[in-house]
């Protein structure tokens, strides 16, 4: 149970201290809710909050000059790019073609539909990765449907080439996986691919983590990009609080409790009691005490005002 919440509030961003100190405050058999509510009131804030507000100001640069800074723009981005509250995009652009096209064709329209998807969701900050030898007609080997997307997505800044040429007459490609990776770290934003990159997980332990964390798997249904509503599993965030950069865990929904006014657990109960809204939930022999209690304390009282003369 410790390592499941520790995990838990790991995703959201918490550091590992501050979630160990609220667990050994509250109790192992703490609510979510409550460890939340403990985490905020001890000014704990996730990593991303915390480096948004620790980033320094950005600072007038001449022109010309160029800027290794963390303030520094990728790819064209402007300033109203990013979101305040959803986390930017990076599409395998190569993964999810093929993914569309059944594996045999480079299917451009499925990347349309996937940068559609995220589009109506309301993120600003959305990039796609391609190699550059995709421009080329279309082989028999190599087979593209729908090329004239990778145009348009060129023109609204979307669509980005990674570079490629030919030497002596054959291709010299870059590693498209290596550019999609290193901008989604930099962006502390979501890679879309169903490729696990273990290679890049074996070069950089930091990158290891990240897409284990940051990977977003899909499926094409019927010409429709559906990515999981549980991105991390069954007991990770939804995919409303993975996409965004402040999760917010739902509202406990209060089960009623199944033996009603018969219940003789009182407040170790864990369900919920209509019966009882402002009362405090104690249980049967919690109820007698209390009542012997008054009967004894009356009893003394009658005793002493027959003693006074």
């Amino acid at each position: 149970v410790h390592q499941s919440k520790l995990d838990f509030f790991c995703k959201l961003g918490y550091g590992k201290q501050d979630i160990c100190k609220v667990l050994e405050n509250l109790g192992q058999g703490a609510l979510e809710d409550d460890v939340l509510k403990e985490l905020i009131r001890m000014g704990s804030k996730p990593q991303a909050l915390e480096s948004q507000a620790q980033s320094s100001p950005l600072k007038l640069v001449a022109r010309g000059t160029c800027s290794t800074t963390p303030g520094s723009k990728w790819l064209g981005e402007d300033e109203s790019d990013s979101s305040d509250y959803l986390r930017p995009i990076v599409i395998d652009g190569s993964n999810v073609a093929m993914s569309h096209g059944n594996k045999e064709i480079f299917s451009c329209w499925g990347i349309q539909l996937a940068v559609d998807w995220f589009r109506e969701r309301g993120h600003t900050y959305i990039k796609v990765f391609v190699p550059l030898w995709r421009k080329e007609p279309p082989r028999q080997d190599s087979p593209i449907a729908d090329q004239h997307i990778l145009e348009e997505l060129e023109k609204q800044s979307i669509l980005v080439y990674t570079p490629s040429r030919k030497v002596k007459g054959k291709r010299v490609v870059c590693y498209d996986d290596r550019y999609i990776v290193k901008v989604a770290y930099e962006k502390d934003g979501i890679i879309v691919s169903n490729d696990h990159y273990r290679d890049l997980q074996n070069e950089n332990p930091e990158w290891k983590w990240f897409i284990e964390q940051r990977l977003l798997m899909y499926s094409f249904v019927s010409n429709r990009f559906m990515p999981p509503d549980d991105p991390l599993g069954r007991h990770g965030p939804t995919l409303n609080n993975f996409l965004s950069k402040k999760p917010v865990l739902p509202e406990p929904k209060w089960q009623p409790c199944p033996y009603g006014k018969k219940c003789t657990y009182g407040n170790k109960c864990k369900f919920y009691h209509p019966e009882r809204p402002h009362q405090a939930q104690l249980s049967v022999a919690d109820e007698l005490r209390a009542k012997i209690k008054v009967t004894l304390s009356l009893g003394k009282e009658e005793e002493k005002c027959n003693r006074l003369p």
